[in-house]
């Protein structure tokens, strides 16, 4: 399994200098920090297509397009993302089959379209993270048994955020392992990865790793070397980024600290095959 980083400054200068070694920099679908990246090690886009809405047709294609023939992305991500303002109709905890339906039809036909262009076996679907309550996304879809459903139907693969999957789980009411073992794992395609710290804002992703995030990883990577899960053809460590979102998360000395064990993990699991 191949590792990424999240392009920062800090990634960037560490890899310059050899102090740490990735296979991809993850960059977002931005075509200036895509050719930065570029110069110094293969990029991986994660696109910001969102499925959930019934408007993902109407996405720029052509950028894709043109950020595919760039890079050696193998996949087009979208996100499995249902907005309350979307659907005033819905309440938003609801889980009941006859009151999601739309939220369902708008899922399948996003997706579908994309499948449509590219294949399912080059369409993958990531989880979003579900802060419960007052949240702006739907419960439906953070609900295990939907992204199971809506994949299976569309024939896609599934983008796993750890951090995300532990959110949702925690305002579920689950534990983290129950959640996960709860989607379809065996349509895993790529992996998402990074620290869940508690602040008093709620939990909070994209950070360091804690002791905590460590053993629930190795347990993951675990039920992959088991084969109770596919193997992702790559796991991303989203630590850092650019801009001012990212930008005070992104120091080199965790960069330094964390990467080089991530990719000894990573490394250590077999190749994907796919096909």
């Amino acid at each position: 399994m191949k590792l990424a980083i999240n392009y920062s400054l800090a990634a960037a200068a560490l890899y310059r200098q050899g102090k740490i070694v990735v296979d991809a920099f993850k960059v977002p679908d931005w075509p200036e920090l895509v050719a930065e990246a570029r110069r110094l090690c293969p990029p991986a886009v994660h696109f910001t297509l969102l499925a959930g809405d019934g408007r993902l047709a109407q996405a720029d294609w052509s950028l894709v397009e043109r950020l595919l023939a760039e890079t050696a992305t193998p996949y087009i991500n979208v996100h499995i993302e249902a907005h309350a303002r979307d659907y005033p109709g819905i309440p938003a905890e609801a889980t009941e089959q006859s009151l999601i339906e739309p939220v369902l039809d708008n899922l399948r036909s996003d997706i579908q379209c994309v499948v449509s262009r590219y294949g399912a076996e080059r369409v993958i679907a990531e989880n979003i993270p579900y802060h419960g309550a007052g949240s702006d996304h739907l419960r439906a879809c953070v609900d295990p048994r939907v992204i199971t459903s809506v994949l299976e139907e569309t024939g896609c693969g599934l983008l796993l955020d750890i951090a995300h999957a532990r959110i949702s789980a925690h305002y579920l009411g689950m534990t983290d392992t129950e959640y996960l073992e709860a989607l379809p794992v065996q349509r895993l395609r790529e992996m998402h990865f990074a620290g869940l710290h508690t602040t008093p804002d709620g939990l909070q992703d994209h950070l360091s790793v804690l002791p905590e995030d460590w053993k629930l990883l190795e347990w993951v990577l675990g039920r992959i070397r088991s084969t109770a899960w596919a193997a992702p053809w790559m796991l991303a460590f989203e630590y850092g980024g650019v801009g001012p979102k990212f930008e005070w998360r992104s120091q080199a000395e965790v960069i330094a600290a964390q990467a080089p064990r991530l990719y000894a993990g990573a490394h250590a699991l077999p190749e994907a095959n796919h096909a």
